[in-house]
């Protein structure tokens, strides 16, 4: 299982999101979704996010709370537990990303978006702000066919 993060940067009532168009064998090609990546050895999820997030967008995250441990299942890629943060504070200026576009994008107007169905799940907790919550999304190709969420309040 691969561990990795995901930020989700707000600033007025919108997310900073990444349309995925600039690499190639991308899991998440066309799609939208926040900043991170992987963790390197011995990081651990707080320097993962803000390693990945400095890279992504030349933004250093100053206040940053983690959210949420999904844990993505497929019958196509390797599993993956991914801790996803939420930040409010940060310094820089957001800079060119070779992975993708960056763009605010209101709060209200994210599911709209080509997101996978599992993101709309913990898109719709992370709005409710209502504690901690792991979540567990199992596809099979595409296809969300498994969901299990548990809050720690």
């Amino acid at each position: 299982m691969l561990n990795t993060t995901l930020v989700h940067i707000e600033k007025d009532g919108a997310y900073l999101m990444m349309h995925r168009v600039k690499k190639k064998n991308d899991i998440n090609k066309d799609k939208w979704i926040g900043v991170g990546g992987k963790f390197l050895e011995n990081e651990t999820p707080e320097e993962c996010a803000i390693r990945e997030t400095y890279e992504e967008t030349g933004l250093t995250l100053t206040d940053y709370r983690l959210r949420a441990v999904v844990t993505f299942l497929s019958d196509e890629y390797e599993g993956e537990y991914m801790y996803i943060f939420t930040a409010t504070g940060y310094t820089g200026e957001i800079g060119e990303c070779n992975e993708g576009t960056l763009e605010w994008v209101d709060k209200s107007k994210v599911c709209d978006l080509p997101i996978w169905e599992g993101d709309k799940l913990f898109f719709e907790e992370l709005n409710r702000d209502r504690g901690f919550f792991t979540m567990k999304l199992r596809y099979e190709g595409e296809k969300l066919v498994e969901t299990d969420f548990k809050l720690y309040n």
